[in-house]
């Protein structure tokens, strides 16, 4: 028997799955993600995970909390039928709550983060940002807490391009979003992922 590749999803169903037949599946604990019509298995998330986006949750509320929704995963984000996936943080600007419903969010939010994970990289850095990419998501960052740097990718042209790497520091600030404004050390300087290092 090989050894999976750490990168490697686990696909529980043949495709083509949509979000209809996912929504009448019975829960049975686990999370899952439909990647262009395949249902794969997401991992659980690391306890220096779950503080990061703990924390980036309560600093990005603090400053942008009138004019944004901020959510946090579990939540399905719906970008199409066979597109369905659950990034760690999602911001919506009030004038644009419609696309909140029971379901989850449905359409492209204003900004998706993923806080990387040891095996997340090629999911979160290649084929969600496609994904995010082609369904019209106009910002992404993505977390890495061994580089302890925060990559903001712009949307330009159907594509992301890297408009800054965050780091020490620096102020984390967006033209897309005037009211975020945090440093990027204030993300790692938790007690217990020093502890957990």
């Amino acid at each position: 028997m090989s050894e999976k590749k750490k990168d490697q999803p686990e696909r529980v169903r043949e495709q083509p799955m949509t979000y209809d037949a996912y929504a009448q599946m019975p829960d049975d604990g686990n999370r899952y993600e439909i990647f262009d019509g395949v249902l794969e298995l997401m991992s659980g998330p690391s306890i220096p995970h779950q503080v990061i986006n703990t924390k980036l949750l309560l600093l990005i509320t603090q400053s942008c909390d009138s004019d944004y929704i901020v959510l946090v995963a579990p939540l399905d984000v719906i970008l199409s039928q066979t597109n369905v996936l659950q990034p760690d943080l999602i911001m919506v600007h009030r004038n644009r709550m419609d696309i909140i419903t029971k379901r989850g969010i449905e359409g492209p939010p204003d900004l998706i983060v993923e806080v990387l994970s040891p095996s997340s990289h090629k999911r979160d850095k290649v084929r969600k940002m496609q994904i995010y990419a082609r369904h019209d998501v106009p910002e992404y960052w993505v977390i890495d807490p061994a580089a302890r740097t925060l990559e903001q990718y712009a949307l330009a042209d159907g594509r992301y391009t890297l408009g800054n790497v965050f780091e020490d520091d620096e102020r984390i600030d967006s033209d897309k979003l005037p009211c975020v404004s945090f440093v990027i050390n204030e993300l790692f300087a938790d007690e217990l992922l020093r502890r957990l290092q």
